[in-house]
């Protein structure tokens, strides 16, 4: 017997989010552990690893967050649409933009961009252009924590005290101090 599409439980309405957490049943445990012991069999891999794969992908359409991974396939989704724009400002965080132009780059008009960029982001474009620059930032700062100021034009801000103020609030300690803590934690690694 085979199941399709009409086997699926039907999804809700509006944009899921993008971000969700459950509990992996014990199946998809199982699907996953028996993929990972496939590392130590290449023989039998090349024959089991597909119908693993498939199983796994069946878990996870079938499963409680499904809708928001069918939501990922489809080309016309919301969910694809807001990937798109959150792919762009990913690769352009360093530049100013508009919400207008992440709108254009998702294919949505600039309410419905914003309004399914918050349902799948839960923060606005803007938030989210910021919480990738403070990643990116506290990154270089382990490779060039005596280059702060450089380190925030790098990461897109012009204003020195607005990177600061910014990154105290994001990681709790200005630039200079959290350098220098990860730079710690790193040398008392074993």
């Amino acid at each position: 017997m085979r199941a399709g599409p009409t086997d699926l439980p039907p999804a809700p309405g509006g944009a899921p989010s993008g971000i969700a957490v459950s509990d992996a049943p014990d199946e998809l445990v199982d699907a996953a552990v028996r993929m990972l012991r496939l590392l130590d069999q290449p023989r039998d891999a090349a024959i089991l690893a597909p119908l693993i794969e498939r199983e796994i992908v069946w878990r996870l359409l079938t499963g409680e967050q499904g809708a928001a991974v069918r939501q990922l396939g489809l080309a016309d989704s919301s969910l694809a649409h807001v990937a798109r724009a959150v792919r762009w400002i990913r690769d352009h965080y360093a530049e100013s933009f508009r919400v207008e132009d992440a709108a254009r780059v998702s294919g949505m008009s600039v309410s419905a961009f914003y309004r399914n960029f918050q349902a799948v982001t839960a923060m606005s474009p803007i938030q989210f252009q910021k919480q990738i620059r403070l990643q990116e930032a506290r990154l270089l700062l382990a490779t060039h924590p005596h280059d702060i100021t450089g380190v925030g034009h790098r990461v897109g801000y012009d204003s020195p005290s607005q990177f600061s103020r910014e990154y105290r609030r994001r990681f709790g300690a200005p630039p200079s101090q959290d350098a220098a803590r990860l730079r710690t934690a790193a040398t008392s690694q074993p």
